[in-house]
């Protein structure tokens, strides 16, 4: 079954190779980090509502499992620095034909959409459903993001500063994923079983050039 960490035809490499695809703006994901590390480099403050929208989404789609999630991760921050930073082409509203109803309220942003898509699907207030009612709204929206006729659809560019904000983490990149900084002899052919771990070092995983 289709799940928010794996949609349809999709593997975490495929989602991290695409989420990297959509860093062709001003900053790297590396850069974000790195300013997000220095002194005074943290976001500007959302909206208490925002912020809290950013962390339950981030949460929602990469959970605490065996390793720290999203939130742990430190994914929100990296969104909210990335948006205002423009990456993955966010600099630019998102286009009002995917608003449901096709017209965006006056002014509205990236997490304006993300929040008036979720309380359609919830019913209401989205942040205000019970957890299941969240996972049911977040599940359709990406559902529908990932069908026929959604190729567009703002969540695809969400979902890839979730996963790519994850992924180039510290979290993401050395617990999530197996890091070896020096590694050791050649085996050109080794068993792998299904609950093993990529690699975080493994350059075959990202298309370059």
């Amino acid at each position: 079954m289709p799940t928010l960490d794996h949609p349809p035809g999709t593997s975490r490499r495929h989602l991290l190779r695409a989420g990297l695809a959509l860093a062709g703006a001003a900053l790297t994901p590396a850069q974000v980090w790195a300013q997000l590390a220095q002194a005074g480099g943290a976001p500007a403050p959302l909206p208490a509502r925002m912020r809290q929208l950013l962390e339950r989404v981030c949460d929602l789609t990469i959970p605490d499992t065996a390793t720290p999630g999203a939130v742990k991760a430190g994914v929100p921050d990296f969104i909210a620095l990335a948006l205002q930073h423009g990456l993955a082409r966010t600099g630019r509203p998102p286009p009002a034909d995917q608003f449901s109803g096709g017209a965006a309220p006056a002014g509205a942003g990236w997490l304006d959409w993300l929040g008036f898509e979720l309380d359609l699907k919830a019913g209401g207030n989205f942040l205000a459903a019970k957890p299941a009612a969240q996972t049911k709204a977040l599940s359709d929206l990406d559902a529908a993001a990932y069908a026929k006729g959604g190729e567009k659809s703002p969540w695809r560019t969400w979902k890839g500063l979730i996963v790519t904000g994850y992924y180039t983490s510290e979290i993401g990149g050395s617990q999530e994923l197996f890091f070896e900084l020096v590694p050791g002899r050649f085996d050109p052919d080794i068993p792998v079983g299904p609950n093993d771990r990529a690699w975080s070092n493994d350059w075959t995983a990202v298309d370059f050039g």
